[in-house]
């Protein structure tokens, strides 16, 4: 008579069992308790605000539910919470507005350093600026000698005492906020624009 050893038999059971779960192919396997390993997470830029609807829901015909991602975590039941009061937005670029004051050109000298780099790219960009809001009154090599410097006398030379050894930030806030006779031109040229022609200032303050 045939004896039936169970405890081999549980073995080969259990064996197949989790030989069955492995993943292959399109299958993707079986997990014990997946919410434990794949977390629901949160739409970041979805608002909903019913609270009824951040509630895991079970009426799929396959029976596996629904989940609405309102979140019951925030006070305001928001993936997002709002803004802090008076957040200053970035602009596309990743800009911040320019805040400091008009009369701190020496400080934003000290504490502004350009975010872009000097390549043969940017500086021809850079001169391309110059040329249509500064040639006017810095004349083509930055000594002054623009048709409107040449009226309106005093526009000193790039490469030339004080002026020469101005700082990149400093230039740029001139550019923002205007000094003596210069007006602002930040309405005209972005904030990327003008340190660009910061860079190509720089070019110009350096030659002999």
């Amino acid at each position: 008579m045939l004896k039936v050893n169970f405890h081999n038999i549980l073995l080969i059971v259990l064996g197949t069992s989790l030989w069955a779960c492995k993943a292959k192919n399109d299958f993707q396997g079986l997990e014990y308790a997946p919410n434990m390993y794949h977390s629901v997470p949160y739409e970041g830029l979805s608002q909903i605000t019913d609270e009824n609807e951040g509630k895991w829901l079970s009426n799929r015909e396959d029976g596996l539910g629904e989940y609405y991602n309102s979140n019951p975590n925030n006070s305001n039941n928001m993936n997002m919470r709002e803004p802090v009061p008076n957040t200053v937005k970035r602009n596309e670029n990743g800009y911040l507005p320019y805040r400091i004051h008009k009369d701190s050109a020496e400080y934003a000298g000290r504490v502004l350093v350009n975010p872009l780099d000097s390549t043969a790219e940017l500086l021809a960009e850079g001169k391309i600026l110059f040329g249509v809001y500064c040639i006017t009154c810095h004349g083509e090599t930055g000594q002054g000698d623009g048709l409107v410097g040449k009226v309106f006398m005093g526009v000193p030379p790039y490469n030339l005492g004080r002026v020469k050894e101005l700082p990149g930030g400093q230039i740029f806030h001139t550019i923002t906020h205007g000094r003596g006779r210069m007006m602002s031109h930040a309405s005209q040229v972005t904030v990327e624009e003008r340190w660009k022609i910061t860079r190509y200032v720089q070019v110009l303050q350096n030659q002999n």
